[in-house]
């Protein structure tokens, strides 16, 4: 078994093939490398970034690389199979909100700044214009997109598939997970589900879990406000953006955690059940045959789609 931890794209990334080949190993070390390519261009945090320089181009046909056109496709797809609830074009409500700089250099409690402008047009997604033969991206006048956690699993699902040829592999882009296969032993892939319960804000060498997914192929990703939350004009903020409000969701769930074909339709489900809430969330999974769920309230109690399976920690 070969593995590499790194971090890209403001998270901890781990990637792992189980082969002993001298040639599983070789691939594995150039898996940072793609990361790092991708957040070049995917980033809004980096001023010289690709999705930096098309934010700053709003109103105006801007011709765009294969990666910038192919996940911000992939962006859209994802608000016309949430009906409009995960969409990219929630960057002004993200900064409104204080996540204007990378989660690590946001302050747990933020000091009083103007709220600034929030992007409350919920539709503006429908409004962006794609020329397929030129490749090219006009933005609506005033929208500006953030690809987050899109682009996670768009790069995890396209990493996997490039270490596939070397083996069974796992790729874990920052909790966005994609899995090729079984395992060289022909076991499913264990992965671990944690207790939002605890306080995830303190390290924890071993913290507490849930339970343990059995994963031979697909991908698995978790959304919630345990983690990234902070405080701002006395009012706790987190980073999932509600764009029938433009302000950070308000509802009963803490996380949820989906196992689907792709990690990038894990994504998508996970937020999507996070903004409904857990009684049209759960609905919203059983109405969906590839997927499966968890869902943890604030209040603890724990609920699950029909198809969830989960061993004992």
């Amino acid at each position: 078994m070969w593995q590499i931890s790194f971090r890209a794209m403001g998270s901890h990334m781990k990637a792992m093939i189980d082969s002993d080949s001298p040639h599983a190993a070789a691939a594995l070390e150039e898996v940072p490398r793609w990361f790092a390519t991708w957040e070049r261009c995917l980033s809004r945090f980096r001023e010289d970034s690709e999705l930096s320089r098309l934010n700053r181009s709003s109103g105006r046909s801007v011709r765009v690389s294969a990666t910038l056109w192919k996940v911000l496709r992939a962006a859209l797809l994802a608000a016309q199979l949430s009906d409009g609830l995960v969409v990219p074009t929630v960057l002004s409500a993200l900064e409104a909100a204080g996540y204007d700089r990378s989660f690590e250099q946001v302050p747990e409690r933020a000091v009083e700044e103007a709220m600034g402008e929030r992007n409350t047009w919920p539709d503006a997604w429908r409004w962006i214009r794609l020329d397929p033969e030129q490749r090219t991206v006009r933005l609506p006048y005033g929208v500006r997109l953030d690809l987050g956690g899109i682009a996670k699993g768009w790069a995890a699902d396209q990493a996997i598939r490039r270490l596939r040829p070397y083996g069974p592999a796992l790729v874990d882009a920052g909790g966005d997970i994609a899995v090729s296969g079984p395992m060289a032993s022909g076991q499913p892939w264990p992965i671990g589900v944690a207790d939002p319960r605890a306080d995830q804000r303190v390290p924890l060498r071993d913290p507490p879990l849930l339970g343990i997914l059995r994963i031979s192929c697909g991908g698995v990703a978790t959304s919630g406000w345990d983690v990234r939350r902070w405080w701002r004009r006395g009012e706790e903020q987190h980073h999932l953006i509600d764009p029938r409000t433009g302000r950070p969701a308000r509802t009963d769930v803490l996380t949820v955690t989906v196992v689907a074909p792709t990690a990038y339709e894990a994504e998508i489900a996970a937020k999507a059940v996070f903004l409904l809430g857990s009684r049209e969330g759960l609905a919203w999974l059983e109405r969906h045959p590839g997927m499966a769920g968890l869902i943890v309230r604030h209040d603890g109690e724990l609920l699950w789609s029909s198809r969830w399976a989960m061993e004992p920690p």
